[in-house]
């Protein structure tokens, strides 16, 4: 079997019950019963969920290969980045969500929130200290009309540590200053 992809592992993992099995044989599980115990799936979901790693590669009996993991991460560092494509996503995700300069929605994903949030945070400027009113004020008219809650908006925003908040006071935050 050729080298794994930092791709590849995540693909692998994408799945809840391969993910479990993964993280009980990382945390030490030693046989099948252990893995069920562990994660509470069945002796047919773990079985299936190790017939997958070991096919895939991540897993060698019941140890996992963490030279591969290791290998494809490396592999990810080194690659050089594809803009075009991180670029083209971007623009599609708040397309999706954002007309006319208005929310139209806030995605459910996290990481399509994420993509969201980091374009509405581009309303306020770096080292500008905002009091609540101001911010409510420009989050209301990112809000106006699209069925999105400004409130909601601002907590996102201070969850996701794009705006820092502090006796009232917000301000960029999050390497977005």
């Amino acid at each position: 079997m050729g080298e794994l992809s930092a791709r590849d592992v995540v693909g692998l993992l994408a799945e809840e019950e391969r993910l479990r099995v993964f993280a009980a044989l990382v945390l030490g599980a030693a046989d099948t019963g252990e893995v069920e115990r562990v994660t509470g799936l069945s002796a047919r979901q773990v079985g299936r969920a190790l017939l997958k790693l070991r096919d895939g590669g991540l897993v060698s009996g019941m140890a996992v290969r963490a030279e591969v993991v290791k290998a494809a991460a490396r592999g990810a560092a080194e690659e050089p980045e594809s803009f075009g494509y991180a670029d083209q996503r971007v623009e599609g995700v708040v397309r999706a969500f954002v007309r006319d300069g208005r929310l139209v929605g806030m995605p459910a994903q996290a990481a399509k929130r994420q993509v969201v949030l980091e374009h509405v945070v581009q309303a306020f400027e770096p080292g500008v200290r905002y009091g609540e009113k101001e911010v409510d004020v420009v989050l209301r008219a990112w809000c106006e009309g699209g069925g999105v809650d400004f409130v909601t908006v601002r907590r996102y925003l201070v969850d996701a540590g794009l705006l820092s908040r502090e006796a009232g006071v917000y301000w960029r935050s999050g390497g977005y200053t």
